[in-house]
């Protein structure tokens, strides 16, 4: 790769060394991250997460004996990493306290979502991290192209990009000095997303509709849907399909009735095991499509095309690419192509 061109990937990753054209990762290495530049002396040897898509990319980049503490899980780990997972202190299922997590005096904080660490932080802002000198990482895919202060969630202004998750995995990998593996998970993923894509060719889709609910404040009120220009919305457009909800907040909530109207091919649900809100638990989810008046109507509910997901692979981690082959999978499953 000539010069020039390697500056240029350097640059669009937010390197501003050339740790990617070496084995080793060269300190210091300045990253910009959601705005702000992070510099490291040298790679990280405690580090924090805050958030279930960041601690499982750190263990698929084989960085799980980096990690001291993690927090804010939606479901289980997964089986390949159980073992690593259990060596590393869960500081909360939720949102740590700001307390529980520079007790561990980390050199990092990788950050799933804006809200948990930013402006009006859950955790704690990053101002109030690094004057303690520790460094915050958000996760590009939740700050690029997003306002995380317009709606509940975030509002999206440009759609998300799947280079923005292939970001993540190569700053990470460059700040941990661990850029060979950061390029082979990238490939396996993008691998994985183009087999999910190739299945679904020819099999035309473009009628197919959906609507991914993740969960509700309460069973007996408007739930919180994937909106336009976010990760399931890429789910979906990848594969050519169509998203009814449209607006462009992250997870806004609508109405059944406006659901119902829209009709969708199909429902995905969210399967987790937080528990924060009653349709947290997907068989609650279920029996309410099956009895409510308003949705026990709709076509999707009356054919059983509803599709169980892990909220994780809803979101812009590693488990995206789970949630899009099953996406692909559905098509077959639930005869979408006739």
């Amino acid at each position: 790769m000539s010069l020039p061109r390697l500056t240029a990937l350097l640059t669009g990753l937010g390197l501003s060394s050339l740790s990617l054209a070496a084995t080793s990762t060269r300190y210091p290495l300045t990253v910009e991250n959601c705005g702000m530049p992070l510099t490291f002396a040298q790679a990280p040897s405690k580090a924090v997460t805050i958030g279930q898509a960041g601690t499982e990319m750190l263990y698929a980049l084989g960085l799980g004996d980096k990690l001291v503490g993690t927090s804010l899980w939606f479901n289980t780990v997964l089986p390949a990493y159980k073992a690593q997972d259990a060596k590393v202190e869960r500081l909360a299922n939720n949102e740590p306290s700001f307390e529980s997590v520079i007790g561990k005096r980390p050199d990092l904080v990788a950050v799933q979502l804006e809200w948990m660490v930013g402006p009006q932080g859950a955790v704690g802002t990053r101002e109030q991290f690094h004057e303690l000198k520790i460094p915050t990482y958000i996760l590009p895919s939740d700050c690029e192209g997003k306002d995380n202060l317009v709606g509940a969630d975030g509002t999206r202004l440009e759609a998300f990009r799947i280079d923005s998750l292939y970001k993540s995995i190569h700053q990470l990998a460059a700040i941990f000095d661990a850029q060979d593996r950061g390029q082979q998970l990238v490939t396996q993923l993008q691998g994985r997303l183009e087999k999910a894509v190739g299945q679904v060719k020819g099999k035309h889709v473009n009628e197919v509709s959906a609507l991914f609910w993740f969960s509700s404040a309460d069973l007996d009120i408007d739930p919180y849907v994937a909106g336009r220009k976010g990760i399931p919305d890429f789910m979906l457009n990848s594969l050519g399909m169509r998203n009814v909800v449209e607006s462009t907040e992250e997870w806004p909530t609508v109405g059944w009735e406006t659901l119902a109207k829209a009709n969708p091919t199909m429902i995905v649900i969210a399967r987790m095991d937080r528990r924060r809100f009653p349709a947290d638990d997907y068989q609650k989810k279920l029996q309410f499509l099956k009895s409510d008046p308003v949705t026990r109507n709709m076509e999707a509910v009356k054919n059983d095309r509803i599709l169980i997901l892990d909220a994780d692979a809803m979101q812009a981690g590693t488990r995206l690419f789970d949630g899009i082959e099953a996406l692909a999978d559905s098509v077959d499953r639930f005869k979408l192509a006739q």
